[in-house]
């Protein structure tokens, strides 16, 4: 089983690592996702989730997911094949949590070092917990 720490992550680049770990068959935990990071313009950001919610019905949908960990193992479902059994079966292998489960806490913590913002160096960018509330999640 394999825990991922969120924090200061960039969500595309942890997702990529996250979703190849999960089809090949590892168990992934995510914790912290209210802290991983969405680069560019905040507003930018902000809005092309906006537009999201906009799309479509509201009671027929497309529904968008608001909170951390649905808004991260959205993310990571872009890049499994999930309507194929392989893909189905690697999601449900993905955990995403908001902070850290009681039963998680001991664990070992992975981070994944070229997914990390600090070694990037962007300068413009939002954390996962911030574009939520924005969205209106209740936290």
């Amino acid at each position: 089983m394999i825990v991922v720490d969120a924090t200061d992550m960039i969500v595309g680049r942890m997702a990529t690592k996250i979703a190849k770990a999960a089809l090949l068959g590892e168990e992934v935990s995510v914790i912290n996702c209210e802290s991983a990071i969405f680069t560019g313009s905040p507003t930018q950001v902000f809005d092309r989730f906006k537009t999201q919610t906009q799309r479509g019905n509201p009671v027929k949908g497309p529904f968008v997911h608001r909170q951390p960990h649905a808004i991260v193992k959205r993310s990571i479902r872009g890049m499994i094949p999930y309507k194929r059994a392989s893909g189905s079966e690697a999601l449900s292998r993905i955990k995403c949590y908001t902070g850290v489960p009681v039963s998680l806490k001991d664990e070992k913590v992975v981070s994944f070092e070229d997914a990390n913002f600090s070694k990037i160096g962007v300068l413009k960018f939002t954390t996962v917990g911030d574009l939520s509330k924005k969205l209106g999640a209740k936290l």
